[in-house]
């Protein structure tokens, strides 16, 4: 779900399509984990969620995201239950991908995705040693995800984070925008992270207790549409400034990352001139090494 209005936003908007036909997965790019933690299929099994309307799905635009975690050893398997202490016992690393409450237009107010109920029980397993990934998108993704990730101290603001300048969003540590942490420096020097990719998404404030990963700042603008890819003279605005979008928790026995962008762990392909947008991306070359990195320290690998 990407770009500034002035790279990708036409797409939306001049062809009047829905934005699930805007993008597809890029077939043809793949990434070759040099170093597996795990032989082929012998480790831990990784639940992506498929329950709740999520924009991304394995056979779908999360495709890559797959692959990528396959090709590292790991076992990837839909998730097709809601939430409950039963269907989470057996679940090791359960990964969220923008999850959407309802199936109307994409206006507010947004419903939430999950069930207090829910928001309990997956509460109570990662209290209890479960690793959840949540990984939440501009809005509507990051309001129909609020009430979960509030149950760990992470406030999702329901909007668009966009960097005002166009151009690609780029977090480096020489930028000061990518943290220094266990996550960004690897096992060793070959997983190292120095710079990544964003693809606009949303923005929220982490507990006092999280590490962030990622940062905005004053240069980026938080605009809270009440439609989505609808903006104008009136539509309200919040500084980037003390917002966040990536950060790692570490909650009771279990562990949490969050994240406020989707297309960067994709590989797709969209609109009508079939754009590459996330890890098929040139400047988007440690992507792939990123999320590896976040789910080997969900795993206790790091």
């Amino acid at each position: 779900m990407k770009y500034r209005m002035t790279t990708l936003l036409f797409i939306f908007q001049t062809l009047q399509l829905s934005v699930a036909a805007q993008q597809i997965p890029d077939a043809n790019f793949k990434y070759k984990v040099t170093h597996p933690v795990y032989a082929k299929a012998k480790g831990p099994v990784i639940i992506l969620d498929e329950a709740h309307l999520n924009f991304h799905t394995l056979g779908g635009r999360y495709s890559t995201f797959g692959n990528i975690l396959e090709n590292d050893g790991y076992v990837l398997k839909p998730g097709k239950e809601k939430f409950t202490e039963t269907s989470l016992l057996n679940t090791q690393i359960l990964v969220i991908a923008n999850p959407v409450g309802d199936t109307g237009e994409w206006k507010l107010p947004t419903r939430p995705a999950f069930t207090n109920d829910e928001v309990t029980a997956v509460e109570k397993w990662v209290n209890s040693g479960g690793r959840l990934f949540i990984i939440a998108d501009h809005m509507p993704c990051a309001g129909a995800a609020a009430n979960l990730a509030a149950a760990f101290g992470f406030n999702f603001i329901n909007g668009f984070a966009f960097r005002k300048n166009d151009g690609p969003e780029m977090f480096s540590k020489k930028l000061k925008n990518l943290a220094d942490n266990v996550i960004t420096n690897g096992r060793n020097a070959n997983e190292k992270i120095d710079s990544i990719q964003l693809f606009t998404g949303s923005a929220f404030l982490p507990p006092p207790e999280a590490t962030v990963i990622t940062n905005l700042d004053d240069g980026y603008v938080i605009e809270l549409a009440s439609k989505a890819w609808e903006f104008n003279e009136t539509t309200p605005k919040l500084s980037g400034r003390h917002f966040v979008n990536g950060a790692m928790l570490q909650y009771g026995t279990g562990r949490v990352v969050v994240f406020g962008e989707a297309a960067m762990f994709s590989a797709q392909l969209a609109g009508p001139d079939k754009i590459p947008m996330g890890m098929n991306q040139a400047s988007a070359a440690q992507n792939p090494q990123l999320l590896l990195n976040i789910i080997h320290w969900l795993d206790g690998k790091l």
